[in-house]
């Protein structure tokens, strides 16, 4: 294990204050444009640093040693904030109306830059480049998939890929990674119902499409309670429902949107084939129509068993075997890291960053969210470490 705690250490103040202005000033996907340039500002400091901007929109590839022949890491961190008016009430909180950072990724940022500055003093044991890859719009605008598109993993060929992501249900010291499947395949939809609009006194004369939108919200729920393996997690939510305009009229139309969720594809096509069904058929037994629209967003995310067990590796040897949690169940959330570890193998694992001697904290995507500074340290260290021993693990 090599000994770069220390370093690590001491550039913790500079990387909290960067997580604390990367956080005060947050940026929707695809809009992350101060949020790159305070990144590259400090990314273009650094030895033996090449920078490619303008990925994806507003994405970074920064590559450390490309010149090196052994084998090609990287490790990723998301840029975007969430839609969401912040209430930490901490000091540096959101100076932009309705957005804030919810989900951790100025953190993930932070351990990121942090990574590359340790590195950028230890180029000469690298035996391969390491790519510090800046995503956008992870959030929703699929900005893996772009940043995989532009060629984010090609020159150099980037061998195996890595990601952290601030976990609030485990503690400061911790590290959860697993092989295999860990989070969702997501589809969204959207369902008109068209029926025939009338005077609220007489429904008779027409087909009340809030009625029949409603039985279609409880049909829908059917599809996982009696169509799905019940070994199988999956989740329909619909998460809009919009109608009408006045207390006296049944409009001619009614709007449906949620979201499918499921960690297999097999159990996804299920949900998707029976939602479709049930729409169209719950309307047309009440004389309505209905209109489904299926809407693809993120693959299912799946780790790759030799790069979730390196992960795990390094994690006993950084913080014991005592806090590397190997059976953190996998989630129904979404991540457009996905489209990367479709193409090489990767792994995405969780860093603990509930306080110490706590049970509980604010969750993710709340507005009461805040990455734990104290987290930092052991992001930017198990980030360091991978770079630093990948060529032991990925001979070419």
């Amino acid at each position: 294990m090599t000994d770069i705690a220390t370093e690590i250490e001491r550039l913790h103040p500079s990387l909290t204050e960067l997580r604390h202005l990367l956080h005060a000033h947050p940026e929707l996907g695809y809009q992350e444009r101060e949020t790159a340039h305070r990144l590259v500002e400090r990314l273009e400091k650094l030895p033996g640093m090449s920078i490619r901007t303008g990925v994806a929109e507003t994405g970074i590839v920064a590559t450390l040693g490309a010149e090196k022949t052994g084998p090609c890491i990287a490790l990723r961190a998301d840029m975007d904030a969430l839609p969401i008016q912040e209430e930490t009430g901490v000091e540096y909180t959101s100076r932009n109306a309705g957005r804030m950072h919810a989900c951790g990724h100025d953190g993930h940022m932070a351990c990121l830059v942090g990574a590359a500055m340790v590195l950028a003093q230890h180029a000469d044991r690298l035996a391969g480049p390491v790519k510090f890859i800046f995503q956008p719009a992870e959030e929703g605008g699929a900005g893996g998939k772009r940043m995989y598109q532009e060629k984010a993993l090609q020159e150099p060929r980037v061998d195996a890929i890595f990601a952290l992501h601030g976990w609030p249900t485990l503690e400061i010291g911790t590290v959860a990674v697993r092989p295999g499947p860990i989070m969702a395949h997501v589809t969204d939809f959207e369902i008109t119902v068209h029926g025939t609009g009338t005077h609220a006194a007489m429904p008779d004369r027409g087909v009340d499409t809030i009625l029949v939108a409603s039985q279609i919200v409880v049909a829908l729920q059917s599809i996982v309670a009696r169509n799905t393996e019940p070994t199988e997690p999956a989740v329909v939510t619909v998460g809009a429902f919009n109608a009408g305009t006045a207390t006296n009229i049944i409009p001619p139309a009614a709007h449906l949107r949620g979201t499918i969720r499921a960690l297999t594809n097999k159990t996804k096509v299920t949900v998707k084939a029976h939602l479709k069904h049930i729409a169209e058929q719950t309307a047309a037994a009440f004389g309505a129509r209905a209109d489904v629209r299926l809407i693809p967003l993120y693959p299912g995310l799946s780790n790759d068993a030799k790069a979730a067990e390196f992960v795990s590796e390094i994690a006993r040897d950084v913080v014991g075997e005592h806090a590397v949690i190997a059976d953190e169940p996998p989630t129904l959330g979404g991540e457009d890291f996905a489209f990367y570890a479709r193409s090489i193998p990767a792994a995405f694992w969780w860093l603990g960053v509930r306080p110490r001697g706590a049970e509980t904290c604010a969750g993710l995507h709340q507005p009461t969210f805040d990455f734990n500074d104290e987290a930092i340290p052991l992001g930017v260290r198990m980030h360091c470490e991978a770079a630093l021993r990948f060529a032991e693990s990925w001979p070419r």
